[in-house]
């Protein structure tokens, strides 16, 4: 199936499953408390049953979620915490058989057990594919320090891979290590389940971005575009185009053509980049200097020379868009790990764009990707910290539950 963005006009809501979820949790804890051990299996699989729900209705609100808006923090959100939600729903039809099986010998208070691991558990899970990744991370940094030198920026990924699966390791070594009175006990849990519950959060996060970068990276605009940005990112020394920045303009040229072989529809491109410090043009005059070269005419050509992010990118462009056609098709070109996070600033500044990822080199893209994971998470703090500040006191609460019911 090919999800068509910007077709849905009203965002996706999630009211339905916010209530099944304060239901739920109310009906476990007192299924919990008043039901014979006999009936827990019945609680295991009610449990699952919600997650089964919850995974379906967060798949389906990140497929809406595309079609009303693709370049949202919620998509990754919806695709993240659905793999949690099949990821418990997993643990508990396991559990649910084992008690079937072998009823008399687990106790009432199995399922509140079993909630508390979901975060670790979760962890566990995911960690082949994590492993994975931060080796490609790794290998990633290696080839990037190779080619461009011993920079920081090049080390983030080998950084990131070592804390991730370092703080893995110390969360289930912690977790064996416990011994003491009830309350000592119970503050190891609360601190083994915060501690759980923040890389559950930035594990699904983190899936959740590759995904979402994915997915717009590779989808291909309609061939009815008035408007092509081309996004900036640094020149050479000689002022010539980066070959990061000349596969931006190729993008975007092969992207015109096959418009003007299909429709017959022109367009503008619109070249937005600022002059650096270091730069002895600006990269919109590099860019125009390059499309005249792949043979498109000057008068299509629209310069935007002030931006210095892209933010900026997307604001001053959206102001040359407005003088001369307001109701204009618009699309943009950059990196394809660039594309997702490119889009949410489109929408900040109120410009409905679509976006096209050029290739980039294979070394280049697992340490880029994971930029543009730390930058969607700078921007967004409010929003971070009101799901992990509620993750946390969900598994809080949950402790201090178990251990005082």
């Amino acid at each position: 199936m090919v999800l068509k963005f910007d077709t849905r006009d009203k965002k996706p809501k999630l009211f339905n499953l916010l209530i099944l979820t304060v239901v739920s949790l109310i009906a476990a804890a007192l299924l919990i408390t008043v039901s014979p051990s006999g009936n827990i299996g019945a609680v295991c699989l009610l449990i699952a049953a919600y997650c089964f729900f919850a995974e379906f209705t967060l798949i389906y609100s990140f497929c809406e979620q595309i079609r009303y808006n693709p370049y949202s923090y919620n998509t990754i959100i919806y695709f993240g915490f659905a793999l949690f939600a099949f990821s418990v729903m997993i643990t508990h039809i396991v559990l649910a058989v084992r008690i079937f099986k072998y009823p008399e010998i687990y106790r009432a208070d199995e399922v509140i057990r079993s909630l508390l691991t979901s975060a670790k558990n979760y962890i566990f899970i995911s960690s082949p594919f994590l492993l994975i990744f931060f080796a490609a991370l790794c290998l990633s940094n290696i080839s990037l320090i190779r080619h461009e030198g011993m920079r920081f920026v090049n080390l983030l990924g080998i950084f990131l891979s070592f804390v991730i699966v370092a703080g893995e390791v110390f969360i289930f070594t912690f977790d064996f290590a416990v011994s003491g009175s009830r309350l000592e006990v119970m503050l190891h849990d609360l601190i083994t389940n915060f501690l759980a519950s923040l890389y559950l959060y930035f594990e699904c996060m983190l899936i959740g971005t590759i995904v979402a970068g994915a997915v717009t990276a590779r989808y291909e605009p309609e061939k009815n575009i008035d408007f092509l940005i081309i996004l900036g990112c640094g020149l050479k020394k000689d002022g010539t185009p980066t070959p990061l920045l000349r596969g931006r303009v190729e993008r975007a040229v092969a992207f015109y053509e096959k418009q003007k072989s299909l429709t017959g529809k022109d367009l503008i491109f619109i070249t937005s980049g600022g002059k650096g410090d270091d730069e002895i043009i600006s990269e919109s005059a590099a860019m125009k200097r390059c499309l005249i070269d792949c043979g498109v005419h000057e008068k299509n050509i629209i310069e935007e020379d002030r931006s210095k992010n892209t933010f900026e990118n997307m604001k001053f462009s959206k102001e040359k868009i407005q003088k001369i056609n307001p109701e204009g098709k618009i699309a943009f070109s950059t990196t394809n790990y660039h594309v997702f996070r490119s889009g949410i600033f489109a929408r900040r500044v109120k410009m409905r764009a679509v976006g096209m990822g050029a290739k980039t080199k294979w070394y280049f893209w697992p340490n880029a990707a994971v930029r543009e994971f730390a930058g969607l998470l700078v921007n967004h703090r409010v929003k971070q910290a009101l799901i992990l500040g509620g993750t946390a006191v969900f598994y809080a609460v949950l402790t201090i539950f178990a251990y005082n019911k």
